[in-house]
C-alpha cells in the first residue's frame, strides 16, 4: 500500500523507446519502456550508469538532443480537466504550454542549469512572464521569494548570482525554480549527486515537505537504491535500456523477483541491521551496441541458466502490482534448469544467516516513513 494518497493516472508510459544514433547504427538506450504514474505519486527510478534513466526522462518530457531520437511509443498525458496528449509526437510549439506549466524537471547539475550572469530573481522571472505574460515584475518577484522560502532558501537571495551561493542553495533552486507553475509532474534526475550527505538529507526533506503540501506527482532518478527505498511509493529498476523490475518499493527491497534488483539492494548497507561486509555486482554493463542474447543480465548473474543465455525474458506480472522480466518467475521455463553459481535471494527469499539475531534483523526491512525526513 503506498505511503501516501494518490489519485488518477496522470502519466502512461506504453513502448517508449530510445535510439542514438551514430556511424555504426543505432543504439538503443531505451527498450520498450511501461508504466505509469498516478497523480501524488512518487516513482524512483534506479539502476548503474548507462542503464538509460537519464535517457528514458529526457524522453518522456521529449528533451533529448540528437543523435537521441524517440523510435516508438508513447507518453500519454493526463491533463487536470480530463483531456490526454501523446506527447511523443508533439512539436516543441506544441510542448511549450505543457512543459514547465504542468510538466517540470530538476536537472542533474545545479551549475549547468542556472545561469551564472543571470540573478536568480530573473531566471525565476523568465519562467513566470513566459507562462504568465500579465504578472508584473513585483509580482513575479515576489513569487520567486515565496518559491525559494518554501525550500528554505533567505528571501533575499532573490538578488544573487548562482556563484554566491552554496551547492545545496542552488540545487534546492532549481527545486523551486521546477515548481514555478505548480506543475503536476516534476522529474528529478539525481538532484543530489553533487552535495554531501548531510546536504543531501536536507534537500530532500525540503522535496517531501513540499510534495505533500503542493501534491505533485515525483520521478526521482538516482543511483542511490537505500535512498529511494525511504522515499519512493514505486521502484523502478533499469538494466541496459530495460526496466527490469517494477512494483511497490518496500515489496521489492524485502522480496526482489529480479537478481539484479536484489544485487543492488545488497550493494548498499542494510536500513537496521548491524554493519556487513558489502558484496558488489561482478562483471560490467553491456555494451548496448553488442548486447548478449537471451538475458543482458545473465554474464553476470549468480542464478543464471542456460536458457538465459538463449532465451530473453517476458517482462511480466510476477505478484499483484509487481512486474519483473526474468526466467525465474517462470516455473515452466526454469524446471530442468541446471543453475550455475552461487544462489542470491530473490522472489521472495529472505538473505540467510548462520547468526539468528543477524538472520532476524536482516528480515526487518520495511522502509522507513518519508515522513522520517521531515
Amino acid at each position: 500500500m503506498s505511503r501516501r494518497d494518490v489519485g488518477e493516472v496522470l502519466l502512461e508510459v506504453k513502448d517508449l523507446t530510445v535510439d542514438y544514433l551514430t556511424l555504426k547504427g543505432a543504439v538503443r538506450a531505451v527498450d520498450t519502456a511501461n508504466f505509469t504514474l498516478r497523480r501524488g505519486e512518487i516513482l524512483g527510478v534506479a539502476g548503474e550508469s548507462g542503464s538509460g534513466k537519464s535517457t528514458l526522462t529526457t524522453a518522456i518530457l521529449r528533451l533529448q538532443r540528437p543523435p537521441a531520437v524517440t523510435a516508438g511509443g508513447q507518453v500519454i498525458y493526463h491533463h487536470r480537466d480530463g483531456a490526454a496528449t501523446d506527447l511523443v509526437p508533439r512539436t516543441d510549439k506544441e510542448l511549450r504550454s505543457i512543459r514547465w506549466d504542468q510538466l517540470a524537471i530538476v536537472m542533474q547539475s545545479a551549475m549547468d542549469a542556472l545561469n551564472p550572469v543571470k540573478r536568480l530573481g530573473e531566471q525565476f522571472r523568465d519562467v513566470l512572464q513566459l507562462h504568465n505574460p500579465k504578472m508584473s515584475k513585483d509580482e513575479s518577484n515576489t513569487r520567486a521569494q515565496d518559491l525559494l522560502a518554501m525550500s528554505g532558501i533567505p528571501r533575499d537571495r532573490v538578488n544573487s548570482y548562482p556563484h554566491e551561493m552554496s551547492g545545496g542553495m542552488r540545487q534546492r533552486s532549481l527545486i523551486s525554480l521546477a515548481l514555478a507553475c505548480d506543475p503536476d509532474l516534476v522529474i528529478m534526475d539525481e538532484p543530489t549527486t553533487a552535495v554531501d550527505v548531510v546536504m543531501q538529507r536536507t534537500i530532500m526533506s525540503q522535496v517531501l515537505r513540499l510534495q505533500r503540501r503542493l501534491g505533485f506527482a515525483i520521478i526521482f532518478v538516482t543511483h542511490d537504491l537505500s535512498l529511494l527505498l525511504e522515499l519512493s511509493d514505486r521502484l523502478a529498476i533499469m538494466y541496459a535500456g530495460k526496466i527490469v523490475e517494477i512494483g511497490p518499493a518496500s515489496e521489492l527491497y524485502a522480496t526482489p523477483r529480479h537478481p539484479y534488483t536484489a544485487a543492488l539492494r545488497d550493494s548498499f548497507p542494510p536500513l537496521f541491521a548491524p554493519l556487513k561486509v558489502m558484496s558488489g555486482i561482478p562483471g560490467a554493463a553491456p555494451d548496448l551496441m553488442d548486447l548478449p542474447p537471451g538475458c543482458a543480465f545473465a554474464p553476470r548473474c549468480p542464478r543464471a541458466m542456460p536458457i538465459c543465455h538463449e532465451q530473453e525474458p517476458a517482462f511480466i506480472e510476477v505478484a499483484p502490482a509487481v512486474r519483473a522480466a526474468c526466467l525465474l518467475n517462470q516455473p515452466e521455463v526454469v524446471a530442468g534448469q541446471p543453475t550455475i553459481g552461487a544462489s542470491l535471494p530473490v522472489a521472495g527469499e529472505a538473505p540467510s544467516s548462520d547468526d539468528p539475531e543477524e538472520a532476524s534483523l536482516a528480515l526487518d526491512t520495511t522502509p522507513r516513513d518519508p515522513g522520517g525526513w521531515s
